[in-house]
């Protein structure tokens, strides 16, 4: 499996959602970087599962063991490896899914890929559960960035068909992303929140789920980081961010809306503040050519619904070689985009300081 990552900043993934544990490796990180443990587990408990009328009531405690790279709290340059207990499991749950795959889901697939000895418990490897990881390899790249002036942070920009308001691309700070991180259920108008939180009990009862749209930012980015034409900003962000189980799109700045702009329109217009170079409007996302330029970061993933749903499905039994119905037993999200959102800041500070030691600013 291709569960490894990076050029500069490099992770490796391991584990399965129902084995003994999950696990990162990330490789690159710079020695004597002092590491905060009570606001790793914060972070890294912002998309534990079981904390949150949304999420499956699945509980873990998600406290990782750090086995090597950190000595006395501070990094040491050599790779750090950090390991997850998987402590509720429920395997029998998924005991009759390598002959009825789920709809939705990578069993039909990873089976035709692995040759039917890919582990469909809990979605195995393909399992959100294995966002854990992903979100303490963020949790320590966002301390690192925070002291080079960088922030990361995000808000839930939809549920199904009811949105929240969006970022001022211009004018994001890091007070605000800081203040949103606070939050399990981050919105800018929080008004909405019961609205929210009605559509997916609404899907629940329906024995249905439904997806989202998140919208992240990151302020104090370094102008002139990626690579074009295949190492540019976007295409580095994107290729972690779709790591993510349940990503299906993204958009950098006003993303699809361009292409119903007027190039007068669309265009970020120059001017000079205080000696920096800054834009009038940030369509572009704070990024040109593939290179930051100065302005936040801005851009939203969508998550899709949580395929795991109680109602009866169509699939095939892949061992009789006909049509059949599914009804999934398990404990599962009725909306995974809360628990989404945390885990796709994580990677895109992965993302940013993978770009940053590039050029030397790591």
């Amino acid at each position: 499996m291709s569960s490894m990552w990076g050029q500069n900043i490099k992770i490796s993934v391991f584990g399965e959602s129902h084995g003994v544990g999950i696990g990162v490796v990330i490789d690159g990180l710079p020695a004597g970087e002092k590491l905060n443990d009570e606001e790793l587990i914060r972070e890294i408990s912002r998309r534990a599962p079981g904390y949150d009328p949304t999420s499956t009531p699945r509980r873990e405690s998600d406290i990782p063991e750090i086995c090597s790279g950190i000595l006395g709290g501070v990094t040491t340059g050599a790779p750090l490896c950090a390991v997850i207990e998987n402590a509720n499991t429920r395997p029998v749950d998924y005991d009759k899914l390598s002959r009825l795959p789920r709809p939705g889901h990578a069993d039909y697939t990873g089976a035709l890929r692995y040759e039917g000895y890919n582990d469909v418990r809990g979605g195995g490897h393909f399992s959100g559960r294995l966002t854990a990881p992903l979100a303490f390899a963020g949790a320590v790249c966002k301390q690192i960035l925070e002291r080079r002036g960088v922030t990361i942070g995000g808000h839930i920009f939809s549920i199904s068909n009811i949105f929240d308001n969006p970022f001022d691309p211009v004018n994001v700070s890091a007070a605000q992303l800081n203040a949103l991180s606070k939050n399990t259920f981050a919105l800018l108008n929080e008004e909405i929140e019961p609205r929210m939180r009605r559509a997916i009990e609404d899907a629940q009862v329906d024995g249905d789920s439904v997806g989202g749209i998140v919208e992240i930012a990151a302020v104090g980015v370094p102008a002139g980081i990626g690579s074009p034409m295949f190492g540019g900003a976007e295409n580095v962000i994107s290729s972690i961010v779709f790591g993510v189980p349940a990503v299906k799109g993204i958009e950098f700045g006003a993303g699809f809306n361009v292409a119903r702009m007027r190039g007068s329109e669309s265009n970020d217009s120059f001017t000079m503040d205080k000696g920096r170079v800054l834009t009038e409007t940030n369509n572009c996302g704070g990024i040109l050519g593939g290179i930051t330029n100065g302005m936040p970061l801005v851009f939203r993933a969508a998550i899709k619904p949580t395929p795991s749903i109680a109602q009866k499905q169509r699939t095939v039994d892949l061992k009789a070689g006909r049509d059949a119905m599914l009804t999934i037993n398990g404990r599962h999200d009725p909306c995974i985009v809360p628990r989404a959102l945390p885990a796709i800041e994580a990677v895109t500070a992965i993302a940013i300081a993978d770009m940053m030691k590039e050029v030397g600013m790591l």
